[in-house]
């Protein structure tokens, strides 16, 4: 699921809850979704364990946002940061 409609779909609980475990606000999530913005690899396996977290809690409401999907350039972010 996209950033973007992740953040369409959670309540206004889940975005702050999203947002507040990577110290960031909502408003900069809105950026990332958007693409004025990217993540860092940091924040995007953050992003990433945290909406999966979120989403198994929304009764299939939600899905987990991929990684890959927030960096700028993510063949790069592959040979960078995966999971052991």
């Amino acid at each position: 699921m996209k950033l973007q409609t992740f953040l369409k779909y959670a309540t206004k609980r889940e975005r702050a809850e999203l947002a507040s475990v990577c110290n960031d606000s909502v408003a900069y999530l809105y950026q990332v979704a958007g693409q004025h913005r990217y993540a860092s690899p940091q924040m995007a396996t953050h992003i990433e364990q945290v909406s999966r977290q979120i989403a198994a809690q929304s009764s299939e409401r939600l899905e987990l946002v991929p990684r890959e999907s927030l960096v700028r350039h993510p063949e790069i972010f592959f040979g960078l940061f995966t999971e052991a």
